[in-house]
Protein backbone atom coordinates (compact mmCIF):
# COMPACT_ATOMS: atom_id res chain seq x y z
CA UNK A 1 0.00 0.00 0.00
CA UNK A 2 1.14 3.85 -0.89
CA UNK A 3 2.51 5.13 2.13
CA UNK A 4 0.02 8.55 2.63
CA UNK A 5 2.08 10.93 3.34
CA UNK A 6 4.94 10.05 0.66
CA UNK A 7 1.89 9.51 -1.78
CA UNK A 8 0.47 13.20 -0.77
CA UNK A 9 4.23 14.47 -1.66
CA UNK A 10 4.01 12.80 -4.98
CA UNK A 11 0.63 14.71 -5.43
CA UNK A 12 1.75 17.80 -4.18
CA UNK A 13 5.12 17.64 -6.37
CA UNK A 14 3.40 17.02 -9.40
CA UNK A 15 0.67 19.93 -9.21
CA UNK A 16 3.44 21.89 -8.49
CA UNK A 17 5.32 20.98 -11.39
CA UNK A 18 2.39 21.78 -13.95
CA UNK A 19 3.17 24.75 -16.63
CA UNK A 20 1.71 27.12 -14.22
CA UNK A 21 3.44 29.52 -11.15
CA UNK A 22 3.20 27.61 -7.96
CA UNK A 23 -0.50 27.45 -6.66
CA UNK A 24 -1.74 29.85 -9.35
CA UNK A 25 -4.60 27.52 -9.81
CA UNK A 26 -5.68 28.19 -6.36
CA UNK A 27 -8.90 26.19 -5.03
CA UNK A 28 -8.73 23.91 -7.84
CA UNK A 29 -4.82 22.46 -6.75
CA UNK A 30 -6.40 21.71 -3.33
CA UNK A 31 -9.30 19.85 -5.44
CA UNK A 32 -7.13 17.74 -7.56
CA UNK A 33 -4.77 17.19 -4.91
CA UNK A 34 -7.88 15.43 -2.72
CA UNK A 35 -9.75 13.51 -5.86
CA UNK A 36 -5.72 12.24 -6.30
CA UNK A 37 -5.95 10.93 -2.46
CA UNK A 38 -9.40 9.31 -2.85
CA UNK A 39 -8.86 7.34 -5.59
CA UNK A 40 -4.73 6.67 -5.02
CA UNK A 41 -4.01 7.96 -8.65
CA UNK A 42 -1.91 10.50 -10.21
CA UNK A 43 -4.57 10.43 -12.97
CA UNK A 44 -7.62 10.81 -11.66
CA UNK A 45 -11.03 10.89 -12.82
CA UNK A 46 -14.37 12.76 -12.30
CA UNK A 47 -15.55 12.36 -16.08
CA UNK A 48 -18.85 11.06 -15.22
CA UNK A 49 -21.57 11.31 -12.31
CA UNK A 50 -24.58 10.65 -10.85
CA UNK A 51 -27.07 12.53 -9.06
CA UNK A 52 -29.82 10.76 -6.27
CA UNK A 53 -32.25 12.56 -4.94
CA UNK A 54 -34.56 11.19 -2.02
CA UNK A 55 -37.72 12.15 -0.85
CA UNK A 56 -39.81 11.25 2.01
CA UNK A 57 -42.65 13.72 4.22
CA UNK A 58 -42.17 14.89 7.73
CA UNK A 59 -44.64 14.51 10.43
CA UNK A 60 -43.73 17.99 11.45
CA UNK A 61 -45.20 19.94 8.52
CA UNK A 62 -49.12 19.76 9.31
CA UNK A 63 -47.93 21.67 12.45
CA UNK A 64 -47.12 24.75 10.36
CA UNK A 65 -43.62 24.56 9.62
CA UNK A 66 -43.22 25.21 5.90
CA UNK A 67 -45.23 27.53 4.03
CA UNK A 68 -46.21 24.55 1.55
CA UNK A 69 -48.31 21.46 1.92
CA UNK A 70 -46.80 17.97 2.13
CA UNK A 71 -48.44 17.17 -0.71
CA UNK A 72 -45.96 18.90 -2.68
CA UNK A 73 -43.62 16.50 -1.88
CA UNK A 74 -45.34 13.82 -4.06
CA UNK A 75 -45.45 16.35 -6.79
CA UNK A 76 -41.91 17.24 -6.78
CA UNK A 77 -41.01 13.04 -7.57
CA UNK A 78 -43.41 13.37 -10.39
CA UNK A 79 -41.76 16.56 -11.15
CA UNK A 80 -38.52 14.99 -11.08
CA UNK A 81 -39.53 11.74 -13.06
CA UNK A 82 -40.86 13.92 -16.15
CA UNK A 83 -37.36 15.52 -15.43
CA UNK A 84 -38.77 19.21 -15.12
CA UNK A 85 -37.12 20.50 -11.96
CA UNK A 86 -33.89 22.41 -11.87
CA UNK A 87 -32.20 19.32 -10.38
CA UNK A 88 -33.05 17.67 -13.84
CA UNK A 89 -32.11 20.24 -16.08
CA UNK A 90 -28.82 21.44 -14.62
CA UNK A 91 -28.15 17.52 -14.49
CA UNK A 92 -29.26 16.88 -18.09
CA UNK A 93 -27.51 20.30 -19.60
CA UNK A 94 -24.11 18.53 -17.69
CA UNK A 95 -24.85 15.32 -18.32
CA UNK A 96 -25.04 13.71 -15.24
CA UNK A 97 -27.46 10.52 -14.39
CA UNK A 98 -30.21 11.20 -12.02
CA UNK A 99 -32.24 8.78 -10.05
CA UNK A 100 -35.11 9.56 -7.91
CA UNK A 101 -35.85 7.38 -4.61
CA UNK A 102 -38.92 7.14 -2.53
CA UNK A 103 -37.55 7.04 1.06
CA UNK A 104 -40.85 8.06 2.73
CA UNK A 105 -43.38 10.11 1.10
CA UNK A 106 -46.78 10.23 2.46
CA UNK A 107 -50.13 9.42 0.55
CA UNK A 108 -50.38 6.38 -2.02
CA UNK A 109 -47.32 4.67 -3.43
CA UNK A 110 -45.73 6.20 -6.71
CA UNK A 111 -45.91 3.88 -9.23
CA UNK A 112 -43.42 4.66 -12.01
CA UNK A 113 -40.43 2.77 -13.70
CA UNK A 114 -37.92 4.65 -12.85
CA UNK A 115 -38.61 5.60 -9.34
CA UNK A 116 -36.18 3.78 -6.73
CA UNK A 117 -39.00 2.60 -4.18
CA UNK A 118 -37.17 2.14 -0.85
CA UNK A 119 -40.04 3.57 1.50
CA UNK A 120 -39.50 3.00 4.83
CA UNK A 121 -43.04 4.41 6.33
CA UNK A 122 -45.67 6.93 5.17
CA UNK A 123 -43.94 9.84 6.33
CA UNK A 124 -42.70 10.29 10.03
CA UNK A 125 -44.19 11.03 12.74
CA UNK A 126 -44.22 14.49 14.26
CA UNK A 127 -41.02 15.15 15.96
CA UNK A 128 -42.53 18.16 17.47
CA UNK A 129 -44.11 15.70 19.97
CA UNK A 130 -41.81 12.40 19.91
CA UNK A 131 -39.48 10.67 18.02
CA UNK A 132 -39.68 11.05 13.99
CA UNK A 133 -38.88 7.32 13.48
CA UNK A 134 -38.07 3.96 15.39
CA UNK A 135 -34.98 2.67 16.26
CA UNK A 136 -35.63 -0.42 13.57
CA UNK A 137 -37.03 2.03 11.11
CA UNK A 138 -34.10 4.33 11.10
CA UNK A 139 -31.55 1.13 10.80
CA UNK A 140 -33.65 -0.09 7.41
CA UNK A 141 -33.11 3.53 6.88
CA UNK A 142 -29.35 3.82 7.09
CA UNK A 143 -28.86 0.30 5.64
CA UNK A 144 -31.12 1.13 2.11
CA UNK A 145 -29.38 3.73 1.86
CA UNK A 146 -25.95 2.62 2.28
CA UNK A 147 -27.26 -0.21 -0.71
CA UNK A 148 -27.96 2.22 -2.98
CA UNK A 149 -24.42 4.46 -2.38
CA UNK A 150 -22.82 1.21 -2.87
CA UNK A 151 -24.59 0.46 -6.16
CA UNK A 152 -23.13 4.19 -7.84
CA UNK A 153 -20.73 2.97 -10.67
CA UNK A 154 -19.63 6.80 -11.58
CA UNK A 155 -16.78 8.86 -10.84
CA UNK A 156 -18.79 11.26 -8.91
CA UNK A 157 -21.92 10.79 -6.45
CA UNK A 158 -24.30 13.62 -6.28
CA UNK A 159 -26.32 13.67 -3.38
CA UNK A 160 -29.93 15.56 -3.01
CA UNK A 161 -33.45 15.61 -1.31
CA UNK A 162 -37.04 16.84 -1.23
CA UNK A 163 -39.09 16.73 1.31
CA UNK A 164 -41.17 19.59 2.79
CA UNK A 165 -40.58 20.22 6.50
CA UNK A 166 -36.82 18.98 5.84
CA UNK A 167 -35.47 22.20 6.40
CA UNK A 168 -36.58 21.95 9.99
CA UNK A 169 -35.51 18.37 10.57
CA UNK A 170 -31.89 19.40 9.42
CA UNK A 171 -31.86 22.42 11.60
CA UNK A 172 -32.64 19.91 14.13
CA UNK A 173 -30.31 17.62 14.10
CA UNK A 174 -27.10 20.01 13.22
CA UNK A 175 -28.16 22.01 16.41
CA UNK A 176 -28.16 18.67 18.46
CA UNK A 177 -24.77 17.16 16.94
CA UNK A 178 -22.98 20.57 17.12
CA UNK A 179 -25.30 21.46 20.83
CA UNK A 180 -25.90 24.35 19.27
CA UNK A 181 -28.74 26.94 20.09
CA UNK A 182 -31.74 25.95 17.43
CA UNK A 183 -32.28 29.47 16.72
CA UNK A 184 -28.94 29.94 15.15
CA UNK A 185 -29.91 27.15 12.64
CA UNK A 186 -33.33 28.09 11.76
CA UNK A 187 -33.77 30.24 8.29
CA UNK A 188 -36.64 30.81 6.27
CA UNK A 189 -36.75 27.31 4.31
CA UNK A 190 -39.08 27.36 1.33
CA UNK A 191 -39.92 31.38 1.83
CA UNK A 192 -41.55 31.82 5.24
CA UNK A 193 -42.09 35.54 5.92
CA UNK A 194 -41.33 37.10 9.15
CA UNK A 195 -44.74 35.21 11.17
CA UNK A 196 -43.73 32.12 9.55
CA UNK A 197 -40.10 31.90 10.71
CA UNK A 198 -41.42 32.78 13.86
CA UNK A 199 -43.90 30.32 14.29
CA UNK A 200 -41.25 28.00 12.66
CA UNK A 201 -38.79 28.73 15.59
CA UNK A 202 -41.08 28.44 18.47
CA UNK A 203 -42.08 25.03 17.41
CA UNK A 204 -38.31 23.99 16.62
CA UNK A 205 -37.76 25.43 20.15
CA UNK A 206 -40.36 22.91 21.53
CA UNK A 207 -39.15 20.20 19.49
CA UNK A 208 -35.68 20.66 20.95
CA UNK A 209 -36.89 20.80 24.75
CA UNK A 210 -37.55 17.29 24.37
CA UNK A 211 -33.80 16.13 24.13
CA UNK A 212 -30.37 16.86 25.59
CA UNK A 213 -28.63 19.56 23.93
CA UNK A 214 -26.28 17.21 22.65
CA UNK A 215 -27.00 13.95 20.45
CA UNK A 216 -25.08 11.28 19.21
CA UNK A 217 -25.69 11.49 15.16
CA UNK A 218 -27.72 8.18 15.37
CA UNK A 219 -30.09 9.62 18.57
CA UNK A 220 -30.68 12.79 16.37
CA UNK A 221 -31.62 11.00 13.03
CA UNK A 222 -34.03 9.22 15.30
CA UNK A 223 -35.41 11.80 16.98
CA UNK A 224 -35.46 14.59 14.71
CA UNK A 225 -34.64 13.29 10.92
CA UNK A 226 -36.61 12.43 7.91
CA UNK A 227 -36.50 9.34 6.15
CA UNK A 228 -35.02 11.00 3.11
CA UNK A 229 -32.04 12.65 5.73
CA UNK A 230 -30.94 9.33 7.45
CA UNK A 231 -30.98 7.54 3.39
CA UNK A 232 -28.96 10.23 2.17
CA UNK A 233 -26.39 9.68 5.37
CA UNK A 234 -26.24 6.18 5.01
CA UNK A 235 -25.78 6.88 0.72
CA UNK A 236 -22.99 9.01 1.93
CA UNK A 237 -21.35 6.28 3.51
CA UNK A 238 -21.86 3.76 1.08
CA UNK A 239 -20.42 5.58 -1.61
CA UNK A 240 -17.63 6.35 0.52
CA UNK A 241 -16.86 2.80 1.28
CA UNK A 242 -16.50 2.31 -2.99
CA UNK A 243 -14.13 5.15 -2.99
CA UNK A 244 -16.61 7.91 -5.04
CA UNK A 245 -15.94 11.42 -5.37
CA UNK A 246 -18.93 12.97 -3.10
CA UNK A 247 -19.88 16.09 -3.42
CA UNK A 248 -22.43 17.67 -0.79
CA UNK A 249 -25.23 19.67 -1.48
CA UNK A 250 -26.34 22.53 0.58
CA UNK A 251 -28.26 22.38 4.03
CA UNK A 252 -30.02 19.22 4.53
CA UNK A 253 -27.52 17.52 2.91
CA UNK A 254 -24.56 18.64 5.07
CA UNK A 255 -26.69 17.76 8.27
CA UNK A 256 -26.79 14.72 6.73
CA UNK A 257 -23.17 14.85 6.54
CA UNK A 258 -22.50 16.06 9.58
CA UNK A 259 -24.26 12.47 10.67
CA UNK A 260 -22.32 10.47 8.41
CA UNK A 261 -18.90 11.71 9.43
CA UNK A 262 -20.02 10.55 13.13
CA UNK A 263 -20.76 7.62 11.90
CA UNK A 264 -18.03 5.96 9.54
CA UNK A 265 -15.36 8.73 9.49
CA UNK A 266 -13.79 7.84 6.37
CA UNK A 267 -16.43 9.81 4.86
CA UNK A 268 -14.21 12.84 5.09
CA UNK A 269 -11.80 12.31 2.41
CA UNK A 270 -14.48 11.52 -0.08
CA UNK A 271 -16.44 15.21 0.94
CA UNK A 272 -16.15 17.73 -1.51
CA UNK A 273 -18.67 20.54 -0.61
CA UNK A 274 -20.57 22.27 -3.78
CA UNK A 275 -22.09 25.32 -2.45
CA UNK A 276 -22.75 27.84 0.26
CA UNK A 277 -26.17 27.84 0.78
CA UNK A 278 -28.54 31.12 1.44
CA UNK A 279 -29.57 29.25 4.70
CA UNK A 280 -28.00 30.94 8.26
CA UNK A 281 -27.68 27.25 8.96
CA UNK A 282 -25.99 25.68 6.46
CA UNK A 283 -23.47 28.61 6.95
CA UNK A 284 -22.80 27.40 10.55
CA UNK A 285 -22.45 23.55 9.60
CA UNK A 286 -19.86 24.49 7.03
CA UNK A 287 -18.11 26.44 9.73
CA UNK A 288 -18.09 23.52 11.89
CA UNK A 289 -16.70 21.21 9.68
CA UNK A 290 -14.27 23.29 8.57
CA UNK A 291 -14.92 23.15 4.89
CA UNK A 292 -14.76 25.52 1.81
CA UNK A 293 -17.18 24.85 -0.74
CA UNK A 294 -16.66 25.83 -4.42
CA UNK A 295 -19.72 27.91 -5.17
CA UNK A 296 -21.49 30.24 -3.51
CA UNK A 297 -24.26 31.67 -5.49
CA UNK A 298 -27.08 32.10 -2.91
CA UNK A 299 -29.03 29.06 -3.42
CA UNK A 300 -31.61 27.49 -1.30
CA UNK A 301 -33.45 25.04 -3.15
CA UNK A 302 -32.15 21.64 -1.92
CA UNK A 303 -32.49 18.66 -4.92
CA UNK A 304 -29.00 18.56 -5.17
CA UNK A 305 -28.54 21.20 -7.49
CA UNK A 306 -25.64 23.19 -6.06
CA UNK A 307 -23.81 19.76 -6.17
CA UNK A 308 -24.15 19.33 -9.46
CA UNK A 309 -23.39 22.39 -10.21
CA UNK A 310 -19.95 22.08 -8.98
CA UNK A 311 -19.10 19.10 -10.68
CA UNK A 312 -17.84 20.05 -13.50
CA UNK A 313 -15.31 22.42 -11.48
CA UNK A 314 -14.40 18.71 -9.97
CA UNK A 315 -14.10 17.68 -13.11
CA UNK A 316 -11.44 20.24 -14.23
CA UNK A 317 -9.52 19.77 -11.60
CA UNK A 318 -9.59 16.16 -11.60
CA UNK A 319 -8.39 16.74 -16.15
CA UNK A 320 -5.74 19.15 -14.49
CA UNK A 321 -3.77 16.72 -12.62
CA UNK A 322 -4.40 13.97 -15.47
CA UNK A 323 -3.66 15.74 -18.66
CA UNK A 324 -1.78 19.14 -17.99
CA UNK A 325 1.63 18.96 -19.03
CA UNK A 326 4.45 19.64 -16.90
CA UNK A 327 7.40 22.08 -17.58
CA UNK A 328 9.64 18.81 -18.64
CA UNK A 329 7.04 17.11 -20.66
CA UNK A 330 6.15 20.64 -22.75
CA UNK A 331 9.92 22.02 -22.73
CA UNK A 332 8.85 24.63 -20.99
CA UNK A 333 11.49 26.57 -18.65
CA UNK A 334 10.50 26.51 -14.90
CA UNK A 335 10.91 29.03 -12.56
CA UNK A 336 15.01 30.00 -11.92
Amino acid sequence: MTDPSSFADLIQSAIDNKTKPLGALGQIETLAAQIAQIQNTLTPSAETCTLSIFAADHGMAAAGVSAYPSDVTAQMVLNFLAEGAAANVFAKTLGANVQVVDAGVAGPMIDHPHLVQRRIADGTQNAITGPAMTERQLQDTLAAGKEIGQAIETDVACFGEMGIGNTSAASLISAKVLERPIETLVGRGTGLDDAGLARKTALLNQASDRTEPLLDAATALREYGGFEIAMLCGAMIGASETGRIIIVDGFIASAAALCALQLYPDCRRHFIYGHRSAEAGHRLVLEALDATPILDLNLRLGEGTGAVLAWPIVRAAAAMLRDMASFESAGVSGPG
